[in-house]
């Protein structure tokens, strides 16, 4: 099975922790030469020495915030123009906050749609046309089981993550002519800050214990427990690697089989 990634340049959004950030170290084990991008440059600065270099790879970062699409284009712009060539892209940023879809406001609909949709869509207008030349190309979202399962209580991220979903799969369409994927990798209950925060606002607004809650959690995983980063980014670099070549337009769980569906 080829998974060798040596001169293969690769982007991983939100690459500074959890899910992103284990996404670049498995890509960087396979040889890839990974550009790391979130808002703390402090952050990347530090996340950039886990990456494994032992096959000579280069790695650097830039800084850009989702919540500002217009900061995310100059920085990606800039980058380009330094480095040309990207052959992998790994979209990824925060979720949108919690709660009932009726009571969200306008804004927070306006907002996620833009730190997610339109930020994925400006790094793939960008990216795309180096893609083509090397007649290579993977595109990872990063989003979430509601596309296949809405998630109660996150109902600004269920509507959003199923526009992406929608956007990833007509790109697949028009890209699969160019030797170009592009797949959606769809966590479950994986041990990440976010998943903290989770399970701590329900076990708090029902009265349990944080790890009565996880047990709670737990139950309805048949793996029985919680996915490790580590996990998620072997999935996300094995769709990026030569083996996955005819893998495209997919959404793939993983989540230890919680989902109810197919």
């Amino acid at each position: 099975m080829n998974l060798d990634l040596t001169d293969k340049n690769a982007i991983v959004c939100g690459s500074t922790q959890g899910l992103g950030r284990a996404s670049a170290i498995e890509l960087a084990l396979l040889g890839a030469n990974v550009t790391l991008v979130a808002r703390n440059e402090d952050s990347l600065k530090e996340t950039l020495k886990s990456l494994d270099s032992s096959k000579g790879q280069q790695h650097t970062y830039f800084v850009a915030d989702f919540s500002k699409p217009e900061e995310v284009k100059a920085g990606i712009e800039k980058h380009l123009e330094a480095n040309p060539s990207v052959h992998i892209l790994v979209n990824n940023t925060g979720g949108p906050a919690g709660g009932a879809i009726l009571e969200a406001k306008i804004e927070e609909f306006t907002q996620a749609f833009s730190n997610h949709l339109i930020c994925n869509h400006i790094l793939v207008q960008a990216c795309v046309p180096s893609m083509k030349s090397a007649g290579f190309g993977r595109i990872i979202n990063v989003i979430s089981t509601s596309v296949k399962q809405p998630i109660n209580g996150l109902g600004v991220s269920n509507t959003t993550r199923g526009a992406v979903a929608s956007w990833s799969k007509t790109l697949a369409n028009e890209l699969g002519q160019f030797g170009i994927t592009v797949n959606n990798v769809l966590p479950g209950y994986t041990k990440t800050a976010r998943l903290d925060f989770v399970v701590n606002a329900r076990a708090n607004a029902v009265g349990l214990a944080k790890e009565e809650m996880e047990k709670v959690f737990q139950s309805d995983i048949p793996a029985g427990r919680f996915g490790e980063a580590e996990e998620f980014g072997a999935a996300v670099a094995f769709l990026c690697s030569p083996a996955a070549a005819y893998i495209n337009g997919v959404n793939l769980p993983v989540d230890g089989g919680r989902l109810t569906c197919m």
